[in-house]
């Protein structure tokens, strides 16, 4: 399965963005072993629409262009929330039914549109506190590293 980490805005260099880069890196060696790529990272441009409703609109379009058939998992600060068990075995229980691409997307600064937030099959919120995109970032791909490493039965997860 084919993960891939769909932000709206760029990751500035950075401390933000070599952390992000450590972390996908460390799935990309681990994932290899156990039927996930990746993960992939696509930026999407922050829209210059004038209202929020507008950029949500456009941001959602490009996000869906980008996403691919499969899972679809949405960080918005109203979702469910979730121990890094139960979300690794929603990445396997995804990989073992055969889904060929997991799409974790993270919304602009006006937040998802509530259409990508009905088209994902999950979402996931990293508590009610407002947290900057570039940390979230940090965090999903984190995190996603720590699922492979539940999956794989490696030490670093301490539950």
């Amino acid at each position: 399965m084919r993960l891939a980490v769909i932000a709206v805005g760029r990751l500035k260099d950075g401390p933000e963005r070599e952390l992000c880069e450590r972390y996908r890196e460390r799935g990309s060696q681990l994932g290899r072993g156990m039927g996930l790529s990746g993960p992939e990272i696509v930026e999407i441009p922050e829209s210059r629409g004038r209202r929020p409703e507008e950029r949500k609109r456009e941001e959602a379009q490009a996000i869906l262009a980008k996403a691919q058939p499969g899972l679809l998992i949405a960080l918005d600060e109203r979702g469910r929330q979730l121990g890094s068990d139960a979300f690794a075995s929603r990445i396997a229980a995804a990989r073992d039914a055969g889904t060929g691409h997991a799409s974790l997307v993270i919304g602009g600064a006006d937040g998802l549109s509530d259409e990508i937030r009905e088209r994902a099959e999950l979402t996931l919120a990293f508590g009610a506190l407002t947290i900057p995109h570039q940390i979230v970032r940090a965090l999903v791909l984190e995190q996603l590293y720590r699922a492979m490493t539940i999956i794989a039965g490696h030490p670093y997860h301490r539950a």
